[in-house]
């Protein structure tokens, strides 16, 4: 896909590849999220006692349905819309995403402490008046305690210093979708926002990385070149040895054989930032398709949900939503929401100048995206 820069206009094609590859990152990661709800702190001696030698195959009951999503779907949405109001509110002069992603980071905070949404909180916006967002699915400590406060986490001053869970990684994806942005600064800011809720260099840097490698993949490179090129990121970076020895043992691993659930278990368990995305990798490298590459990546004794987020945000930024398994995406929970949220995203970074700006803009659209911090 070819990228307009310095104000060129998006041609038809670009931007219909463009927004195939955001539903696919997206409607991917959820899907590979409710593939592990169920089995999230199952072993996989657990894992095919209960549903066979080949584990889950299909969505099993999480949350009392099939195909429900977890934090891990719930974060990223709100990283979206926290990006597309960055770019809304850049119209007035404001321009600092991290202070709006922090802004959209407490919004979902607030789904995880009240009954429902206030609709007197019209700066709130579309997103956060979502009644089916309102409820716990399994958040990360640190994630709530990082965003339990209105101090902002930032790299002189980050939140949970010692912290490298993977809740950084997990929600990072969209970061990668800003195409229009040059790579070391979709990095930094992916790096600048995961310092809000975990401070350890592995947690901030490992999402950093991830980011960058979906934005390699939308802007036109196979996964193995844009880990490549992600590797020589990293090395510039203070600490970045955790993550940099993860992505080498994902691309390790898969000259080792088959691919199969105890390969995936010798990267780790998920749990922490370069074993989630170590393992989302690897299965993403491996994948024969998208059911293959998922399945392989929720059914390990780990951090299943978070893993399979993180294969299926790679492969649906890799080949679009088309590659999607049509059943999985019909029983998702949220689809409706998913699908205007990506579609709503596209249309911003492909077409942002006809929807707002310092003189006209459409009021609709600044009611969804309002430009207060809110």
């Amino acid at each position: 896909m070819s990228v307009p820069t310095g104000g060129a206009l998006w041609g038809r094609a670009d931007q219909q590849d463009f927004r195939s590859r955001v539903r696919g990152c997206l409607l991917g990661g959820a899907i590979g999220d409710a593939l592990g709800a169920g089995i999230e702190f199952d072993s996989l001696e657990r894992i095919r006692e209960q549903h066979g030698q080949d584990g889950v195959t299909d969505y099993v009951p999480a949350y009392g349905r099939r195909g429900a999503i977890t934090d891990d779907t719930q974060m990223t949405m709100f990283t979206v819309d926290g990006l597309i109001r960055a770019h809304v509110r850049r119209d007035t002069g404001a321009w600092h995403p991290p202070t709006d992603l922090h802004a959209a980071y407490r919004r979902w905070y607030v789904t995880q402490r009240e009954w429902g949404p206030d609709e007197r909180r019209a700066e709130d916006g579309w997103l956060a008046r979502e009644e089916w967002l309102y409820s716990r699915r399994a958040p990360g400590r640190a994630c709530l305690s990082g965003l339990g406060d209105a101090r902002m986490g930032t790299l002189d001053r980050p939140k949970n210093p010692d912290s490298k869970g993977c809740g950084t990684v997990m929600r990072s994806a969209p970061f990668g979708l800003l195409v229009g942005w040059e790579p070391q600064l979709v990095f930094q800011l992916a790096v600048e926002c995961a310092a809000q809720t975990h401070g350890h260099p592995t947690g901030m840097l490992a999402a950093g990385a991830f980011a960058a490698i979906v934005h390699d993949l939308v802007r036109g490179d196979d996964l193995d070149a844009a880990i490549q090129k992600t590797l020589v990121r990293l090395a510039t970076r203070p600490g970045h040895e955790e993550t940099t020895d993860a992505l080498k043992r994902a691309l390790g691993a898969v000259r080792q054989g088959m691919p199969r659930a105890e390969l995936v278990e010798s990267l780790g368990e998920g749990w922490t930032a370069e074993e989630a995305l170590s393992i989302g990798v690897y299965c993403a490298l491996v994948a024969q398709d998208m059911r293959h590459g998922l399945l392989l990546a929720v059914n390990h004794g780990g951090d299943s949900d978070s893993t399979g987020s993180i294969c299926g945000n790679l492969l649906g930024a890799l080949h679009g939503e088309t590659a999607l398994p049509p059943a999985w995406v019909a029983e998702l929970e949220g689809r409706e929401t998913l699908l205007a949220l990506a579609d709503d995203f596209a249309m911003e970074m492909t077409q942002g100048p006809l929807l707002h700006g310092p003189g006209e803009s459409s009021p609709v659209w600044l009611e969804r995206y309002p430009r207060s911090i809110g």
